[in-house]
C-alpha cells in the first residue's frame, strides 16, 4: 500500500511540474499575442494608403498595362509558406502546411520558408527551397521583408517564377485562426467603378512606372501583414494549447489527489484494525 502512495505522490509532483510549464508558457503566449496585434494596427494605415494609390493609377487610366498584371503561361510558381519557430501550438503548423500542400498539388514549385517548421518540412520532403528565414517572425522589420520581396520582384521579372503565393494564418479571434493561401502576382485588374475626380491626377514620370514602384512595396506589405498575422496566431493557438493542457494537468492532479487520500485512508484503517485485533488477542 505504502509503495502505491508513494508512486501516486511522485506522479502528483511531476504533473504539478508540468503545469507550471503550461502555465508560464500560456501567460508567454499572451503577452506575445498582445504586441503582435499591436504591430498588425499600427502598421495598416501605411499599407491602405499604398493600395489607395494603386486603385487610383488603375482606375484612371484606361490604357494602364504592367509587368505585374499581365497574363502569362504558368510555368513556375513560389509560395512563400509561413509556420512557426516553435511546436506545442496545437494544429497551428500542421494546418498552414497541409493546406499549402492542397494548393500546390501537382505544380512545378519553388518554396520560400518562414519559420523552423516551414524550413524542416520543405528542406525534409525534397522541395526547392529558395531561401529560409527562421525566427525571424517575431521582431521581423520591414526593411528585411522588402529585401526578400526585392529577391522575389527580380525572380519575376527574370521569368524564373510565373506566380507568386503568400501561405499565412489568417487571425480571426483569440480562439480562430485560419490557414489561407493568397495569390499576390500577377495582380488581378482593378475591377472599381472609374471616378471622375481622379483623371486630375497627374503621375510622374508616369502611372505605369509610379505603379510598379508602389507594387513591391505593397507586396512587402501584404507579406510583412501575413507574418504579423502569422505569428500572433501562433501564439494565440500555444495560448490555448497550453490553457488546455493546464486544465487538463489540474484534472489529473484532482484525479490523482482522490487516489492518493483513498489509499491513504485504507492503509490508515487496515492499522486501526491491526491495532484492535492485537488489542484483543
Amino acid at each position: 500500500m505504502s509503495s502505491n502512495m508513494k508512486e501516486i505522490k511522485t506522479r502528483i509532483k511531476s504533473v504539478s511540474s508540468t503545469m507550471q510549464i503550461t502555465k508560464a508558457m500560456e501567460l508567454v503566449a499572451s503577452s506575445k499575442l498582445r504586441h503582435a496585434k499591436e504591430r498588425a494596427i499600427k502598421s495598416a494605415p501605411y499599407f491602405n494608403t499604398l493600395y489607395q494609390t494603386m486603385s487610383d493609377i488603375a482606375m484612371s487610366n484606361k490604357d494602364f498595362s504592367s509587368v505585374y498584371t499581365k497574363k502569362r503561361e504558368i510555368k513556375t510558381s513560389l509560395y512563400i509558406v509561413i509556420a512557426g519557430d516553435r511546436g506545442m501550438a496545437g494544429g497551428y503548423n500542421s494546418n498552414i502546411l497541409k493546406e499549402t500542400k492542397n494548393s500546390i498539388a501537382d505544380k512545378n514549385v519553388k518554396i520560400i520558408t518562414i519559420g523552423k517548421k516551414s524550413t524542416a518540412f520543405y528542406t525534409k520532403n525534397g522541395f526547392d527551397v529558395v531561401s529560409s528565414h527562421d525566427a525571424v517572425a517575431e521582431d521581423i522589420k520591414l526593411s528585411e521583408v522588402n529585401s526578400l520581396v526585392s529577391n522575389v520582384t527580380n525572380l519575376y521579372m527574370a521569368g524564373e517564377i510565373d506566380e507568386v503565393y503568400i501561405s499565412y494564418t489568417e487571425f480571426v479571434s483569440p480562439l480562430v485562426q485560419t490557414p489561407n493561401v493568397l495569390k499576390v502576382l500577377p495582380i488581378s485588374e482593378y475591377d472599381g467603378k472609374e471616378d471622375k475626380s481622379l483623371m486630375l491626377t497627374e503621375y510622374d514620370p508616369s502611372p505605369e512606372e509610379v505603379f510598379d514602384r508602389v507594387i513591391p512595396k505593397y507586396i512587402s506589405g501584404i507579406l510583412y501583414g501575413a507574418i504579423v498575422e502569422s505569428f500572433a496566431s501562433e501564439q494565440a493557438a500555444r495560448r490555448v494549447a497550453m490553457e488546455s493542457a493546464s486544465d487538463n494537468a489540474s484534472d489529473m492532479i484532482d484525479s490523482l489527489s482522490l487516489l492518493y487520500n483513498r489509499a491513504r485512508q485504507g492503509a490508515i484503517t487496515q492499522e486501526i484494525s491491526e491495532i484492535v485485533a492485537g488489542s484483543g488477542s
